[in-house]
């Protein structure tokens, strides 16, 4: 329409257009204004005195952004004004856009690398190239389009930690760059984009010390206590990080801080910890993340070495990381391990700092009254406290450990035990364990040191058995197998142990610990949670082939070398069963890990998981035909097996899979070799076993997996055989109907199978009993039945038990 009227009448169509861009309108007039600018300049109808008015005005759309509730209006905006960009870029001459070359290519290159919205990220990107590539006056153009084009601002973090540091390099950029920042990023509505903003003033920090030191500083510091909860968290980051980048400036040049922030900035940092306090802003909704904020500033001026050794802002400082330690349980669940792990980095930080005495020594009152006061809250009933304080313990430096190193390993001793009242505490056990890890790390190993200040000879054994211990963590709850956290930190703290060991005193590895902790590996390895045996596997595979210093007495060294070589370690994907299984089977021919082999082997192969199951039954199947012609290693894999049976009889977790991994092996033919002898010790086993498991059981589904077994047993000649019909008869009248229906119908396909358990003559008529009669009618009517088939096979009938005191 515009281009249909003449110059004078058009020009007032873009004064109307003009007129949407005020913030009494909404967004969607800013965003329809913007596209109808972009369209009138790509037709040459938006005349270039215009551009006075109309570029300030695509600025502001540029940072559009207007909050509504826990969200912001104002992505279509900015995207919009970036396509105005792009038009304008191919709408006029090089000399008409001059003046506003700067204001513009700061903007652009702000939106490509700060907006939090992806897809004007890369609007920004593709306008700030098509007027590098039509105008040719952007400065620094090409450089910044070869390190932000439209793939690389893909990813908000990249953008805001990697790119910006090389834009900021040029210094047209640097200063619009940090004022953005400070200006419209530290209060975001989005927690996430305000962390990264304060890491991204760190950076840039670099660039311009002098400009952030002086005129960033005193402004995030007026920030920090604003009303507005955005605004007061940002600020508080941003001052954290913008010392700590002023620190390590002149640190370069061996001055203190001190030199870049005067004293009125750095009173100012010191006192808002109790000016929040004060004004109660550590608590409420707002509390958890002002407590975040602060622990992180509290970590970034004790690495700063801020003059404040002695001064009671210390004791303030401490007392808000035990308080927020003490009180986790009532931190939002969704942040409660980021809170926990920023108190404890900011007291690893404080500590090291404010609470040494002299070289390696710490105040010895500080140090009686933290370990006690720590060790106590290890007691305490909620959980999260105990992984708080359990975590805090494995953060202190060394020289606080010194002398106490036994008492500590005690207490967290205590937290990763299982007593009745805490069996469901899996979260402080597994922190409890990476404590134990972690202490180790820093305090050292001397083989022949003190145990109250390095691990030695005397405490090495006792730091193992308490990891080894939690390696049969399988503890169940609401949430599933929680013991598995346990059991994943376990391996964890087991590998760094090991390796540390392995570094400096392998002597202190015993044999018998080293196969304990191997053994324990390769059990996990072949579980059926693919994200823990893929864990393990790694750890199994990291101690094997620790190339610095060979881990000694690794059971089966050789063997495992060329079962599970050096390029296996980054080739498979343990989490893959396809991949796994193949690989673990194949140790069941090493004696010293079958048991353990095993008994990880048939909770995957009894499974429920159909990937898991089919690919580790098809392993176990492969492994099994493999030694048919070997009696002596099929004698010693049936011994191992029952081993197992017998070690975990009435534990569901592994008897239940067990009876289905014996059905299969039996269904498919693996113990065929013992058909060949009456009585088989085996079989004569594993009937004991399988009755004692099913004894007075209610379990369905462990009563319907063992009558699969017993099916599965009548191929076994000899007394065995009638004891097995026995059974199924006596299952027959079980007080089930279900069960008794599953009988029938498996003894029914047991005769088809087997028919040499019935004889000829009998044949149809045991079939005819079996599926003629209802099973699941009363019970007088069924025993009836179940009689007749007793004398069909030949099977005494079993008298019924009256109990005493029954009439």
């Amino acid at each position: 329409m515009a281009g249909r009227l003449p110059k004078e009448l058009a020009d007032d169509v873009v004064g109307s257009v003009l007129d949407c861009f005020s913030f009494q309108e909404t967004d969607k007039a800013w965003h329809g204004g913007c596209l109808a600018l972009a369209e009138l300049g790509r037709r040459g109808l938006l005349l270039p005195s215009r551009l006075a008015d109309v570029v300030p005005v695509i600025l502001k759309a540029l940072t559009y952004d207007e909050k509504r509730g826990a969200s912001s209006v104002g992505a279509n905006v900015r995207d919009a004004a970036c396509y105005v960009c792009w038009a304008f870029a191919r709408a006029y001459e090089p000399q008409e856009l001059k003046p506003f070359v700067t204001a513009i290519s700061s903007a652009l290159v702000i939106a490509a690398v700060f907006d939090r919205n992806v897809n004007c990220r890369r609007a920004a990107s593709a306008a700030f190239q098509e007027n590098v590539g039509r105008q040719g006056t952007f400065p620094h153009g090409i450089d910044i389009l070869t390190t932000a084009d439209y793939f690389a601002v893909g990813n908000t973090s990249n953008c805001f930690l990697v790119i910006s540091v090389f834009i900021a390099g040029f210094p047209e950029y640097t200063q619009p760059m940090i004022d953005h920042l400070v200006t419209m990023k530290i209060n975001h509505w989005d927690g996430v984009i305000r962390e990264l903003a304060a890491k991204a003033l760190h950076n840039l920090t670099q660039r311009a010390p002098e400009y952030s030191a002086t005129h960033v500083f005193p402004r995030l510091l007026s920030m920090t206590l604003s009303p507005d909860l955005h605004t007061r968290h940002g600020a508080v980051l941003a001052c954290a990080e913008v010392t700590y980048a002023l620190y390590k400036l002149a640190a370069q040049e061996n001055r203190p801080v001190t030199d870049y922030l005067d004293n009125k900035a750095v009173q100012h940092l010191k006192q808002i910890h109790q000016q929040l306090y004060d004004r109660q802003l550590y608590r409420g909704l707002g509390g958890e993340l002002m407590r975040q904020a602060v622990c992180t500033l509290v970590e970034n001026l004790s690495r700063s070495r801020m003059p404040f050794k002695g001064d009671a802002v210390i004791s303030g400082w401490q007392w808000l990381i035990d308080d927020t330690l003490r009180h986790l349980h009532l931190v939002s669940s969704n942040s409660r391990e980021q809170v926990k792990d920023t108190a404890v980095s900011a007291l690893a930080a404080l500590c090291s700092e404010y609470y040494m005495m002299e070289p390696g020594q710490a105040d010895p009152a500080i140090q009686e009254e933290l370990i006690q006061q720590y060790l106590a809250e290890l007691q305490s009933p909620e959980e999260m406290t105990r992984c708080g304080f359990s975590s805090a313990l494995g953060s202190l430096p060394g020289f606080l450990l010194k002398g106490r190193l036994q008492q500590v390993l005690a207490g967290l001793r205590a937290v990763t035990q299982t007593s009745p009242k805490d069996v469901s505490f899996a979260e402080a056990r597994r922190d409890g364990l990476k404590a134990i890890a972690r202490i180790c790390q820093t305090v050292g190993v001397k083989a022949e040191g003190a145990p109250d200040e390095a691990v030695c000879r005397e405490n090495v054994a006792q730091i193992y058995a308490v990891l080894l211990g939690c390696m049969d963590d399988y503890t169940m709850d609401s949430r599933g197998d929680v013991g598995a956290w346990v059991r994943e930190a376990a391996m964890t703290s087991l590998m760094d142990l090991t390796l540390l060991l392995g570094r400096s005193q392998p002597e202190l590895i015993e044999a018998h610990i080293c196969e304990q902790v191997m053994c324990c590996l390769a059990q996990q390895a072949s579980e059926k949670i693919d994200r823990f045996r893929a864990h393990a596997a790694h750890v199994f595979l990291t101690i094997l082939h620790c190339d610095s210093s060979p881990i000694p007495h690794v059971p089966h060294r050789g063997e495992l070398e060329k079962l599970l070589p050096r390029s296996d370690v980054a080739s498979v994907n343990w989490n893959v069963p396809a991949q796994a299984f193949p690989r673990v089977t194949q140790l069941l021919g090493l004696p010293t890990y079958r048991y353990h082999i095993l008994l990880g082997l048939v909770v995957s192969v009894g499974g429920l998981t159909e990937s898991t199951v089919r690919h580790s039954t098809h392993s176990l199947f492969e492994y099994m035909k493999g030694i048919q012609s070997d009696p002596q290693a099929l004698e010693s894999f049936g011994a191992t097996l029952l081993q197992v049976f017998e070690d975990n009889l009435l534990n569901d977790r592994v008897s239940v899979p067990l009876l289905k991994t014996l059905d299969q092996l039996l269904a498919n033919g693996c113990f065929d070799i013992f058909t060949t002898e009456e009585n088989h010790p085996f079989c004569v086993k594993l009937l004991a076993l399988c009755k004692e498991e099913i004894k007075k059981s209610k379990d369905v589904q462990k009563l319907r997996s063992s009558i699969a077994v017993f099916c599965g047993m009548v191929q076994f000649p000899g007394d065995v055989r009638t004891k097995v019909l026995l059974q199924l008869l006596l299952l027959l009248c079980h007080p089930f109907p279900l069960i008794r229906k599953t009988t029938a119908s498996q003894m029914y396909e047991m005769v088809l199978t087997y028919s040499e358990v019935v004889g000829t003559d009998a044949l149809d008529e045991v079939m005819a009993v079996l599926s003629d009669t209802a099973w699941d009618a009363e019970l007088p009517v069924v025993r009836e039945q179940r009689n007749r088939l007793c004398d069909l096979l030949g099977v005494p009938r079993p008298q019924l038990v009256i109990k005493p005191g029954t009439r």
